[in-house]
């Protein structure tokens, strides 16, 4: 990202205490970047940064709940302290709501009969806490020479493939409220990386596939660390690199 090598890279990931979060803290670090592992739990925030550190990465734990405002502006504080900038923010928390292990049974997350206090639920986490966080961290990332913002999205956000019936998406069940947040993070996406072209902050939106996490009770059939390529790839991308793109590791996603 720099060839400035006095500049220690700092990454933080929300939601890094597992699965494509996890899988991301660890490629991050094994680039040389000093990661930030967020999580809701101390305890587990602890576990996954001693793992990686005993892996050879610059790892820390930061307590974070992106639904928390005041954990997130603590977290800012300490790495205002600490490391005085943030070069790659990777907003992975996220939340299905209902339904990810038995979402035939799931009448909650069918739109005729959504339980609304679950979708607020949901678009609190996916979508107002990706605003929480970014916006804590925007002094932060300024003082980069090469700042980047990666929001984890879904495939199944794509208005365009959901809308296909023809698409491998059409048999997905129902989903009355992580899909439409995932849609509505890539909007805000757009509207990020609108604001901050000019300041050289490249924000773009990943598709990571379809990941083995305990999101979908492990029935995804590519690792973690499969789904966490592209994350790490839009987090480190080159000063000729795209912002306001969606992308899977197989290239450009339609919106």
């Amino acid at each position: 990202m720099t060839e400035d090598t006095a500049h220690q890279q700092v990454a933080l990931i929300t939601g890094a205490n597992k699965g494509i979060g996890r899988a991301t803290a660890e490629q991050l670090a094994a680039l040389g970047m000093t990661v930030l592992v967020g999580a809701r739990d101390p305890r587990r925030g602890e576990e996954a940064a001693t793992a990686l550190r005993a892996a050879g990465g610059d790892a820390h734990a930061i307590t974070l709940d992106v639904t928390d405002p005041a954990t997130v502006q603590e977290a800012a504080r300490l790495m205002e302290e600490r490391f005085g900038h943030l070069d790659a923010l990777v907003n992975n928390a996220g939340i299905t709501g209902s339904g990810q292990v038995a979402p035939e049974d799931a009448l909650d997350q069918v739109p005729s009969s959504v339980d609304l206090d679950m979708v607020r639920a949901v678009f609190e986490t996916n979508l107002f806490g990706v605003i929480t966080v970014t916006n804590a961290m925007l002094p932060l990332l300024r003082r980069s020479p090469a700042p980047r913002i990666v929001n984890v999205s879904s495939a199944a956000a794509s208005l365009a493939i959901a809308a296909d019936p023809d698409s491998p998406l059409a048999d997905l069940p129902t989903s009355a409220a992580y899909t439409p947040s995932k849609t509505a993070l890539n909007a805000l996406t757009v509207q990020y990386a609108n604001e901050l072209r000019k300041d050289g902050i490249f924000v773009n939106a990943a598709a990571p596939g379809y990941v083995d996490t305990d999101m979908n009770d492990h029935k995804g059939h590519l690792t973690p660390a499969q789904g966490a390529a592209i994350v790490v790839r839009l987090a480190t991308l080159s000063a000729d690199g795209p912002t306001g793109g969606f992308y899977s590791e197989g290239g450009p996603l339609p919106w």
